[in-house]
């Protein structure tokens, strides 16, 4: 956790906006990426990990991750926040285009070492994400499954939400095997997403 706190609290630089898969960055550092359905609260969950407000785009319109926005932090790894699937104020064209690029990002990059699959607590999952879950399985990318906005459900009910979804994670081969619960609001949960992070790009190793 120690570790953690100081990586996190060291540098975190915007890199760049990635439309196409030829403007990738060199694959020279390990890479995380954050991805979930459109307004399942990324943008405020990256700059809550980062413990900033203004390292990823927060808006009140879904769908306003339009690239694969690249981070880099500490100068030890590339972080990606990737566009939203689901609702998304755009031409049909466009997200077809997004799908797509996410798609061969996600099959293809070498140094990537986890993805974040964010689900929203008050929701559960629902079939684009077990569609997501479904294709991340059978490419064998390992992917992390997050809980967000747990403050915004009565504990009861996360608790529930907790059960449902950590039986559902049994039966995908490539979901990490441990359950993740955020606040981004409340700071729920933060330092343990960050050691994971640490743990997942194998930091002693950089």
């Amino acid at each position: 956790m120690d570790a953690a706190q100081l990586m996190f609290k060291g540098d975190v630089v915007f890199l760049r906006g990635v439309s196409k898969l030829e403007d990738l960055p060199a694959p020279n550092f390990p890479e995380i990426a954050f991805i979930g359905r459109s307004n399942v609260g990324k943008s405020s969950l990256i700059n809550a990990v980062c413990g900033r407000k203004t390292v990823a785009r927060v808006s009140n319109t879904p769908g306003r991750t339009q690239e694969l926005n690249y981070f880099r932090v500490f100068d030890k790894f590339l972080m990606v926040d990737l566009p939203g699937y689901g609702y998304a104020q755009a031409p049909k064209k466009k997200v077809d285009a997004w799908v797509k690029l996410i798609r061969n990002y996600l099959l293809g990059r070498t140094n990537l070492k986890r993805v974040y699959l964010l689900i929203d607590s008050r929701h559960g999952i629902k079939p684009p994400d077990i569609d997501f879950m479904d294709m991340l399985n059978r490419a064998a990318v390992s992917y992390h499954i997050i809980l967000t906005k747990t403050d915004k459900i009565s504990v009861e009910d996360a608790a529930k939400m907790f059960e449902v979804t950590k039986l559902l994670l049994a039966k995908n081969p490539a979901a990490y095997p441990v359950l993740l619960t955020t606040s981004s609001e409340k700071k729920l949960g933060l330092e343990l997403l960050r050691g994971y992070i640490l743990n997942a790009i194998d930091v002693n190793s950089l």
